[in-house]
């Protein structure tokens, strides 16, 4: 499983650093950061341990503007 956050379409809310320990509060810049995420064109991305799967789920559907993406080994989106 991995996800995708596209940090241009972040605003800020912060409700993905509320929900993994993963999305850290960038104030400086008013968005969230994606820790130890590779960026791939304008995209981080990251694999996502088995014990954190159902925190970036969540952190993934509380997202108010749709930035994060997850994505299961076969390359299908689950959110």
């Amino acid at each position: 499983m991995h996800i995708e956050y596209d940090r241009d379409t972040c605003i800020g809310m912060f409700q993905c650093v509320d929900e993994w320990e993963a999305f850290e509060k960038n104030l400086d810049d008013g968005k969230a950061d994606l820790a130890d995420a590779e960026e791939e064109d304008g995209v981080f991305v990251r694999e996502v341990p088995e014990d954190a799967k159902f925190d970036a789920e969540y952190a993934a559907r509380v997202c108010p503007v749709d930035a994060i993406k997850l994505f299961d080994d076969d390359g299908e989106r689950i959110v």
